[in-house]
């Protein structure tokens, strides 16, 4: 959400801000309809001083016995204008804050320009592309041979784009889930928490889910919504807060699973798991000063690439440019890993700073030491990581010629010491 007094104040900025996004002259219709506001409001207040000089008339007049018939016409008249300006002014300030709910979050200076992920860039890379010495396969390729993964029975069940996983597969998912929050908790400082699957209208309007990407949900029939990533309900913690500025940054990580219609995703990643409906993952959040958060963004991206690190893969970290950027961000970082089954990189983390944005939407500030002065706080999210996708990575990573997969030593401890994941044997 953005602060209708920084348009004002310098639209031709805010122009120059969203058409970066791809959106011209977004501050002019916005000004517009201000413009009819302010003038609907000093009516108002004109309107409302004349009725009570007009009260103070026709009571002074009653008292002396005079003819107040002209005074109390003209208090009806000016009753009819009041209504009339109220509503103007009501109806004005519905079409801002409409807009404005509509409109991306402003980009920081570094985001490169661009229309989309093409002009993204790419600010290092982490390990060599594995030379696996034979025909690498896919994920969806190793599992259904291995009979851990299938994707038959759960179409079956559910429909497409969800996956059963079997047995020591299964136990791989877990083991990752496990390990990513271990990893963030006890070394990385985030508070665990459990949260809520399903949320209310203003918790995804707070994050920015809601009103612009509705058909990207999934809602029930009491009108709550499955969470797309674990940011809505955890970042929503402070929603309508004043946070002590002692108690900043916070930091919370959550394991939950996550929902997503993928609309518009037709004919896209149709085969395996890389684009589910229902899939699991760390989530990172941060609460901070706003002059912190530039850091903590840097700190939070570290945090995420140390699970891919301790678990062996190649990966690089890429800044989004500004038709990339999502909605609520102001700048992320995306990690992706590559894939030798695939030959492709993918994106397993995104990495977010959305600064006030967020916080605005959400009425979350917080209070300096002198006890007086209130800020917006900045917020932000990171994937820490994927499990699904990691899942995918370690497959393809580790696959041997005979199609085992070998288990990373990271996991070892919550593999009950399992080294190697391969078909059972088939009996005798």
């Amino acid at each position: 959400m953005h602060d209708i007094r920084a348009i004002r104040d310098d639209p031709a900025g805010f122009n120059g801000a969203m058409r970066r996004r791809g959106l011209p002259d977004a501050a002019d219709p916005v000004m517009q309809k201000d413009g009819l506001r302010r003038h609907a409001v000093r009516a108002l207040q004109e309107k409302q001083a004349r009725r009570t000089e007009l009260s103070k008339q026709i009571a002074a007049g009653r008292r002396s016995g005079a003819d107040t018939a002209g005074l109390e016409s003209e208090a009806v008249s000016v009753r009819v204008s009041l209504e009339a300006y109220e509503t103007e002014a009501a109806k004005a300030e519905a079409e801002i804050r409409r807009l404005l709910e509509a409109m991306p979050n402003r980009l920081d200076p570094d985001v490169p320009d661009g229309a989309d992920e093409s002009a993204n860039v790419v600010l290092a890379q982490r390990g060599e592309l594995r030379e696996l010495g034979f025909p690498a396969r896919q994920h969806f390729e190793l599992g259904e041979a291995l009979g851990m993964m299938d994707f038959a029975t759960a179409a079956k069940i559910a429909g497409a784009r969800f996956t059963i996983l079997r047995g020591p597969l299964a136990r791989l998912e877990r083991a990752l889930g496990q390990f990513m929050l271990d990893l963030q908790t006890t070394e990385h400082g985030y508070a665990e928490t459990a949260v809520p699957l399903l949320v209310n209208d203003g918790t995804a309007f707070g994050t920015g889910q809601l009103p612009k990407f509705a058909d990207d949900l999934f809602r029930t029939t009491d009108g709550r919504w499955l969470i797309p990533t674990a940011e809505v309900p955890l970042t929503n913690i402070v929603a309508g807060e004043i946070v002590p500025q002692k108690q900043l940054p916070m930091r919370l990580a959550a394991l939950t699973d996550c929902f997503r219609s993928e609309a518009g995703a037709a004919g896209r990643d149709t085969r395996g798991m890389l684009r589910q409906h229902q899939f699991r993952k760390v989530e990172l959040i941060s609460i901070t000063q706003p002059d912190e958060s530039a850091a903590e963004h840097e700190r939070m991206t570290q945090c995420a690439e140390t699970v891919l690190s301790r678990l062996g893969l190649t990966f690089r970290r890429v800044l989004l440019c500004a038709g990339d950027t999502g909605f609520s961000a102001a700048k992320t970082y995306d990690l992706e890993v590559w894939l030798p089954g695939q030959g492709a990189w993918r994106e397993i983390s995104s990495c977010s700073n959305c600064r006030d944005f967020q916080a605005r939407r959400m009425n979350a500030r917080f209070r300096a030491p002198d006890g007086k002065s209130l800020g917006f706080v900045h917020t932000l999210n990171g994937s820490g990581v994927a499990v699904g996708r990691a899942l995918i990575a370690v497959m393809e990573t580790y696959q041997e010629a005979d199609g085992s997969i070998a288990v990373p030593p990271v996991l070892l401890p919550y593999m009950g010491g399992m080294e190697r994941i391969a078909r059972p044997a088939t009996p005798r």
